[in-house]
């Protein structure tokens, strides 16, 4: 007796063995190739870091700021940036849970959160660059000169920190997109919340990749 397969519905998430919907999957596709990039730059930066490093600046040393406060308070300002960051994953994982539950008033709190969570880290890079760049007895940190060591380790710091500050923002920018589309009801109209956790996904990877920034950076 013939066996016929029906394919129509392959990827819709429902059957074995594809679980997972479409669009989830492309978001695993995305993170994948993102992180082998992530990767390619953490590796040349720890070439450079053991290549030249009895000239290369400690970052207790280097990032000794805090806001408001006077004195030296080594990487304590890092330490927070990466709390708050942490928190906002937290933050993420209640509101993809009360998504499964359909409850959009959590929804909104929870990604509401979320967002001033990125935000909150966005704008202390911002101060943490501008202090960067103003450098030490009025030499500034730029591509090309780094008043606290060799120029390679300006180089990195910027274009690395920046690529990540690239994703968190453009995170924040979607996650907004998901706010506006939560409070208008569009998801409940579509019977479930996948969009929030598809971006939710994303905001882990971000903040995945910032636990090695901070390590490769801050703490080697």
């Amino acid at each position: 007796m013939e066996q016929t397969i029906d394919n129509t519905e392959a990827w819709s998430g429902g059957k074995r063995p594809f679980n997972a919907s479409y669009g989830k999957l492309m978001m695993w596709f995305f993170l994948m190739t993102d992180a082998l990039t992530f990767s390619a730059f953490l590796a040349s930066y720890g070439f450079s870091r053991f290549k030249y490093q009895d000239l290369w600046p400690k970052a207790e040393e280097v990032f000794t700021h805090f806001p408001f406060l006077h004195g030296d308070h080594p990487l304590l300002f890092v330490a927070l940036m990466t709390f708050i960051l942490i928190m906002s994953s937290v933050t993420m994982v209640l509101a993809v849970n009360y998504g499964h539950q359909m409850n959009k008033k959590k929804v909104i709190l929870w990604l509401s959160l979320t967002i001033v969570g990125g935000i909150i880290f966005l704008s202390s890079q911002a101060w943490e660059w501008a202090h960067f760049i103003h450098g030490i007895d009025g030499e500034h940190a730029t591509l090309i000169s780094n008043p606290y060591g060799h120029t390679l380790f300006a180089d990195y710091f910027f274009f690395i920190t920046g690529f990540h500050g690239f994703h968190v923002l453009s995170g924040v920018v979607i996650l907004l997109v998901i706010l506006i589309n939560v409070i208008k009801g569009t998801y409940e109209k579509r019977g479930h919340y996948e969009m929030v956790e598809k971006v939710g996904l994303y905001w882990h990877f971000v903040d995945l990749v910032w636990v090695f920034v901070f390590t490769f950076f801050y703490l080697v």
